[in-house]
Order: structure tokens, then sequence, then C-alpha cells
């Protein structure tokens, strides 16, 4: 495609992603903030996180068989509609001022089933589109777009809670859902030709070997892949203590857990600017190793922070920001580059559950990790495992030749 082609191409997914994200990251934060008030329970949002983990991990890798077979476009639009139906549907349950928990956990569940589609065919589509040396440019300015979220959604998430209830902040959802699906309709994204596929379930199993191939032939992906799954399983099931350690350690409230979200949106800002204006030198491997580092030192000094220091404990999570949102966008470029076009979904999918399976196992013991040693304690632990996966990781060769094409 010519420059301009590709890029008008892009406005149009960029702008009908950036309006679905903020709505997507406001009822999300809405939602932690009335299940941590509500129920002030670490299980409970442990198991809040696992319902809508663990679909998404479980049918991810078979949803990528389906995405590379499939026009990709359509699937980002079916599973846009298919998440709004869920939240309509939690609209109603929502209403109850007491909702049944289980109701809850199994809404956020289905709409786990619709990521599982939509996320991987996203990030399937950049490289049908976009020309190969603005991957990682095109990445940076996918970071910009969620960091506006984060820092926006967060902020009208917390306003929205204040003033309606649950049920109603849901219809941001659906609002942001539905201008997603329409500006998907004036985008032509390339369908890739295949021949006549069979349906079989040997058949999807054989495809699906094909996309672990991928990944299993090339050693230094099979690194990059098992670092990933180590990192996620270590921050996932303490990530989601935030609120707790905002509102216990720091005896934050509801301003202030919007507050730290916002600033880490600010950070996932300056990380996808960074990347997005600036052409970056330094090979992609080397960006992904230190930011775990980082990350893994954010963790660490915001469980030591002593309570009184809110600021430190607001800056590191800028810097936590910054760190994710250059991570993120590296890694998904040596995918990009790594891999061929047909097998994307399936790789990316693959990506998506076998990061996140681990961090599920990690969810269940979350109630009882915050109990036994607090959530502090469970920042620093963590933290000081994830930096030392960055370190080993400069270690391994295979792993550090990744991303030196361009």
């Amino acid at each position: 495609m010519e420059n301009n082609q590709w890029f008008r191409t892009y406005l149009f997914i960029w702008a009908g992603q950036f309006v679905s994200m903020i709505s997507s990251y406001s009822v999300h934060f809405a939602v932690i903030i009335w299940i941590s008030l509500k129920h002030q329970s670490a299980e409970v949002l442990a198991l809040a996180g696992i319902a809508g983990l663990l679909p998404q991990a479980i049918i991810g890798p078979f949803a990528g068989v389906f995405i590379d077979r499939w026009d990709r476009k359509l699937v980002m639009i079916l599973a846009d509609a298919f998440i709004a139906l869920c939240t309509f549907v939690m609209t109603f349950i929502m209403n109850d001022g007491d909702p049944n928990l289980m109701l809850v956990y199994f809404l956020l569940g289905c709409r786990s089933v619709g990521n599982a589609f939509h996320a991987p065919a996203m990030q399937a589509v950049a490289p049908l589109i976009v020309p190969e040396r603005e991957l990682l440019r095109v990445s940076g300015i996918n970071q910009m777009l969620q960091s506006f979220s984060g820092i926006a959604g967060p902020a009208l998430g917390t306003l929205a809670i204040t003033y309606f209830p649950i049920s109603q902040v849901l219809y941001l959802d659906i609002i942001g859902a539905l201008v997603a699906i329409i500006s998907l309709f004036f985008v032509s994204i390339p369908h890739l030709k295949r021949e006549k596929t069979n349906t079989s379930f040997s058949s999807v199993i054989n495809e699906l070997k094909e996309g672990m191939q991928a990944v299993y032939h090339n050693k230094g992906l099979s690194f990059l892949f098992l670092f990933a799954m180590i990192v996620t399983f270590f921050i996932m099931p303490v990530a989601i203590l935030f609120p707790l350690l905002t509102t216990g350690h720091y005896a934050g409230g509801k301003w202030e857990m919007g507050l730290i979200e916002i600033i880490w949106g600010v950070g996932m800002l300056i990380g996808g600017s960074v990347l997005g204006i600036m052409r970056i030198k330094t090979s992609k491997i080397i960006l992904i190793n230190a930011m775990h580092i980082i990350i893994g030192l954010t963790f660490t000094f915001s469980g030591f922070f002593p309570g009184s220091w809110f600021l430190g404990f607001g800056i590191l999570t800028a810097f936590g920001g910054v760190a994710l949102s250059i991570f993120s966008a590296a890694f998904m470029t040596i995918l990009q580059e790594e891999v061929a076009p047909d097998k994307l979904g399936r790789v990316f999918s693959l990506y998506f559950s076998m990061a996140v399976l681990p961090s599920i196992v990690g969810l269940l013991f979350t109630g009882s990790i915050a109990e036994s040693v607090g959530v502090p304690y469970a920042f620093i632990i963590s933290g000081i495992l994830v930096s030392l996966v960055g370190v080993v990781s400069f270690f391994v060769p295979s792993l550090m030749k990744l991303g030196k094409r361009n």
C-alpha cells in the first residue's frame, strides 16, 4: 500500500478503537471501584480477574485458528458486537443493588470469549496494512492511544461511579463498542486468500500445531514466550491488588485509586509517544529485557515505601507505565516481524493464552497471599522476581538475536 493509503486506513481504525478503549477502561475501572468498595476482599477481586481471563486463555488458541481462516475485519466487528451484548445484559444484573456475584463472574467470562477473538485479530491486522519499517512506530502509537484511554478512562469511570449507579455506567462500554464497529465499516482490510479449509476437529488441531511450530522452531521466540509467561505469572496476582495497596497501605479512597490509574496512563502515554515519534535504534529485545527490570523495580519499591509516601508511589507508578508501554510495543513488533502473516492470529492467540494461564494459577492464591504475607510484601517479592527474569534474559544468546533485522 502507498503510505497515504495505509495511514488513512489506520486512522479510521485508531479513531474507533480509541473511543472503544476509553469507554472500556472507564467501565472496567468503575467495576473495580464498585467491587473494591463494596466487598473489600482480595478474593473477590481475584475471582473477578479469573472470570475475565480464564475463558480467553482456554479458547484463545482455537480462536486463533479461525482468525487466520476468516476475514479479520469481520472477526473484530462480531467480537465487539458480542462484548457489547454481554455488557448490555450486565446492565440488568447490576441494576440490583446487591447482584449475584456468580452472574457477574459469568458475564465477565462471556466478555472474555469476545476478547479471545478481538485482541489477536487486532494485532494480526497491522502487518496486512502497515509497511514493516513502520511497525514499531505504529505499535508505539497504539500504546499512546491505550495511554490516553488509561488517563481519561479511570477519570471518567471514577466520575461516573460517583454520580451514577454501576448499571448505568455500563452503557459507556456499549456506546464505545458501537463506535468501533461503525469505524470498521469505512476501512478495507486485506483478507489473506487461503485454500478451502477443512472444518473437522482434526484440521483445526493441525492448524493449531502449525501456530505452535512457528514459535517452537524459532528458539528465540520460544524463550521470549517462556519469559513472558513467567513475568505474567509473578505480576498478575499482585497487579490486581493495586486498589487494595492504594486504599490499605497508602490510606487512599476512590479518588486516589483513580489518580493512580491516571498516573499509570500518563506513564504509558510517555512511553508510547517516544516510540511513535522517534525512530528507536536500540534492539527491541534489549528494550524488552530492560523494561522487565524496571517494572520489577517499580513493584518492589511500591511495596517497600512507607504508607505516607503516596507521592513516591505515584512516581513509581508512572515509571511502571512507561516501561509497560515500551515492552508491549516492542514485544508485539517482534512477533509481527518474525511470524508469517497467515499464522499471526494463531501465534498471538497462543501468546495471550500462554501468558494468561499461569497467571490464573497465581490469581487463585491472591487472597491467601494478601492475607499471609500482606499486600506490600506481595509487591516486593513479585517485583524482585520479575527484575531477575529481566537480568537472566540478557544471557540467552538466541533471545538476544531477535528483532535485529531492522
